[in-house]
């Protein structure tokens, strides 16, 4: 809020501010470290709930600490680059902000122990993440995107909250330590990992889930570069990581998560072969490396969660490098298609050479970091326990040979010479603009830090230890290596680096090649046919359903009165004692004068007629209280027949004098029958209420109850009506103490909706010259002159928009 507030002042500057943030999460994270290491697990815990299971619990182990560190010093670079990349613009503040928020909601996702509180940081990135792949609000693409992410990522979300239900009330608890330490097991628990990991692949962007990925490049290069280097989508690979030590065994789970990860590495692989825009090179290459962390963490096996965490350190450095370089590309040259980009590299040799560092760790070339991670991977899955470790080393292979290519290609297409021009016929980058050092500087460091940890891996030793000693595997200590010596890993690595090299060089061929391939439904066109039959549905049975008709919802709400207690009437069997019919001559008179106005009211011809007698009806029943002591019933009745009456005469102001002629012969038949299925319900199931009454039921006994702990609900209420509220009518101690918020909650309801009621009444008189209200109505059947208006599409929430100085997309 403070970054949101000060920083129209700021303009670009704000970003800055907003950097300090994860500055100080990282100053944190080399303080918890030492601390870690001393003291084990660092927990802080908040009863909020307990009866639900709903705690504020965090606890930041060594795991979490290594994302932690992701969140923070990836969030440095980008807030830092954001400086640079972005125009002073209103919207600027705003942006900022979210970015914030979004880092906020990571950083507790991460450190959440409470699956249910975990679950609400979940959902805040996936809100805030719409907010932001939207940023550029203006363009329908972004729109779009923004809500295909909101609802693959939401609706898995939900998903996962089911999943997180059932393994917690399986394993009577929802704090994550103690569900992983002590795994429940069962049918159920099978049910639940499966919707848990549905949640986790639809984050992680995993086949089938994954096409909401590529369209999520129409957010700023920034952005892109926060949300799926180190954050977003690496929230799906946190959560397979901390649960495959406890379900990795199970059926369930090797089908999803092994099958969804080798499908993922493959088709993002190739899918990224064929792109021209560089930034849709590295999302489908996301898509690729999401899928072997995915295989990594979800084997369940020390060797393979070494190579994850090893892996998750890279990813984060050499990916934030490239997508950032992409921004400084289309920041300057106003495009991003490889086949207009020509001569940057000898414009830009340090920018080109940082990213070639980062193309190089990402392909796993020596000594870069990602050479390291990809040959503990490629060790992980040599080993004999891993699962099914022949075809996904295979898997493992083929899609890294993808890697080398596509990391090949985005190289030379973005800094090499051009092989052909653009879809315009031209080139650009040979009198490109220079980068500012400040704007270039984060993915040139970013580049080194890849290639410093490559050639020193023992400086991320304590980091990748402790997070794999954090899962449960080994003591913490891990010694990293760039030679590990001749062995297969090695040799497999040079047949990747070839074989990706073969790739590259027969790439116009591996081109068409893609191109002649038949083309199958890919998940996004699934996924917009979901959507336009989901629309379509909807809109049929909102016309089913909503017909416009006031006499058929009245009759909906009237039997659904009805019936919904008639089960637990007849379970009973109806009264078994009778009351006293009359007490006081005086009950036989004003009952009379309550049947007759009531039907007086029902054969009444003039609108207002019909409602005084209905009024004269209700205040008899005023009356009847009186007579039999019951004050303040007679207080209350009195309240809402005066309500009544008075909303009852602003509506009439707007409805014709009288009632229309009946046409259709049952047409007050109909009615007549439902009033007098309502009226003999209301009468039987009062006398069947009150007849099991406990007429014995004392204060004195009420309060023995409740000390003996034995009471009922009415007891409970009786023994303590007087003694916590000072009340002696236990009826509105409920209502106005017990339940006082309750009650202040129904009053705003129904104030928000007869404000709604107002607001539509008045829009419906309006006329399209906006002159006149409509009043005196053509004297249809439901006395409204013309139909209110109600627009049933929903419009996209739009988040607002920050402009970029290239105009065109992130």
């Amino acid at each position: 809020m403070v970054v949101a507030l000060v920083g129209r002042h700021l303009g670009t500057r704000v970003f800055w501010l907003a950097g300090v943030a994860p500055l100080v999460t990282v100053v944190y994270a080399a303080f918890a470290g030492v601390r870690l290491r001393d003291d084990g697990a660092w927990t802080e815990a908040y009863s909020w709930v307990p009866e639900l299971g709903l705690a504020i619990d965090f606890r930041l182990d060594q795991f979490s600490l290594l994302l932690v560190v992701l969140v923070g010093v990836i969030g440095v670079f980008v807030f830092g680059y954001a400086a640079s990349y972005f125009h002073e613009g209103p919207e600027v503040p705003r942006t900022a902000a979210v970015l914030l928020a979004f880092a906020g909601s990571m950083l507790g996702l991460v450190m959440s122990d409470n699956v249910l509180l975990m679950f609400g940081f979940w959902e805040l990135t996936s809100i805030t993440s719409f907010l932001l792949v939207g940023t550029n609000d203006e363009m329908p693409s972004a729109r779009s995107a923004a809500l295909h992410a909101l609802l693959v990522t939401g609706g898995g979300g939900l998903a996962m909250l089911g999943g997180l239900v059932l393994i917690g009330q399986a394993a009577g608890t929802y704090s994550l330590s103690e569900i992983v330490a002590a795994p429940p097991s069962g049918t159920t628990v099978s049910v639940g990992v499966g919707l848990v990991l549905l949640g986790a692949l639809t984050k992680s962007a995993q086949v089938p889930f994954h096409s909401w990925l590529p369209g999520a490049m129409a957010a700023p290069t920034p952005i892109s570069a926060y949300l799926h280097s180190a954050t977003m989508v690496k929230a799906g690979v946190f959560l397979v990581a901390r649960f495959s030590p406890a379900f990795a065994t199970l059926g369930v789970w090797r089908w999803m998560v092994l099958g969804a990860g080798t499908a993922s590495l493959l088709l993002g692989g190739y899918r990224a072969l064929r792109q021209h825009d560089i930034k849709l090179v590295l999302a489908y290459g996301t898509i690729s490396q999401l899928g072997l962390l995915m295989i990594l963490f979800g084997a369940g096996t020390e060797e393979t969660a070494l190579a994850g965490c090893v892996l998750l350190l890279a990813h984060a450095a050499f990916k934030a490098s490239l997508f950032l370089t992409v921004g400084i590309v289309d920041h300057q040259t106003h495009t991003r298609d490889l086949r207009s980009l020509s001569g940057l590299g000898r414009r830009w040799p340090i920018v080109a050479g940082a990213a070639a560092l980062a193309a190089a760790s990402m392909a796993g070339i020596p000594p870069l970091f990602g050479f390291i991670a990809k040959e503990y991977a490629l060790k992980g899955y040599l080993e004999p326990n891993a699962p099914a470790h022949i075809a996904i080393l295979t898997a493992i292979v083929v899609g890294s040979m993808f890697t080398v290519a596509y990391s090949a290609r985005f190289l030379w297409g973005a800094f090499g010479p051009a092989e052909d021009h653009g879809p315009d016929g031209t080139t650009v980058g040979a009198d490109a603009a220079h980068p500012s050092a400040l704007f270039a500087g984060a993915p040139v460091v970013l580049g080194v830090i890849g290639l410093v940890l490559g050639v020193a891996p023992m400086l991320a030793d304590p980091l990748v230890g402790g997070g794999l000693e954090a899962l449960g595997y080994g003591d913490g200590s891990v010694s990293l290596h760039l030679w590990s010596g001749f062995n297969a890993a090695l040799g497999l690595s040079a047949l990747v680096i070839a074989g990706g090299a073969v790739l590259f060089l027969a790439r116009r061929r591996v081109e068409r090649v893609q191109e002649a391939m038949p083309h199958v439904p890919s998940a996004l066109l699934v996924y917009e046919r979901s959507l336009a039959g989901l629309l379509q549905g909807s809109g049929r049975l909102t016309a089913i359903t909503q017909s416009g008709s006031l006499p058929v919802y009245l009759a909906v709400i009237v039997l659904t009165a009805v019936v919904a207690p008639l089960v637990p009437l007849l379970s009973v069997g109806g009264p078994e004692v009778w009351p006293s019919w009359v007490d006081s001559p005086l009950q036989v008179v004003l009952a009379v004068i309550v049947v007759v106005t009531a039907l007086s009211a029902a054969f009444a011809h003039r609108r207002f007629v019909a409602v005084l007698f209905l009024g004269a009806a209700g205040y008899a029943v005023v009356g009847l209280f009186l007579v039999q002591g019951a004050p303040d019933l007679a207080l209350t009745q009195v309240l809402v027949e005066t309500l009544s009456i008075v909303a009852f005469v602003l509506v009439l102001r707007h409805l014709p004098e009288r009632f229309a002629p009946t046409r259709v012969p049952l047409r007050r038949v109909l009615p007549a029958a439902m009033g007098v299925l309502v009226a003999a319900f209301v009468f039987v199931f009062l006398i069947t209420a009150s007849g099991v009454r406990d007429t014995d039921l004392t204060a004195g006994g009420a309060s023995a109850a409740s000390s003996a702990g034995d009471a009922t609900l009415s007891e409970e209420f009786l023994a303590r009506a007087e003694v916590e509220a000072n009340g002696r009518n236990v009826v509105n101690v409920v209502l106005v103490d017990f339940r006082g918020f309750d009650t202040m909650g129904e009053i705003t309801v129904i104030v928000v909706a007869a404000l709604g009621i107002v607001a539509l009444v008045a829009a419906g008189r309006r006329r399209p010259d906006g002159t006149g209200d409509g009043e005196g109505g053509d004297g249809d059947d439901d006395g409204l002159s013309h139909p209110v208006p109600v627009d049933q599409s929903v419009d996209v929430p739009e988040p607002g928009s920050a402009k970029v100085e290239s105009g065109g997309v992130g």
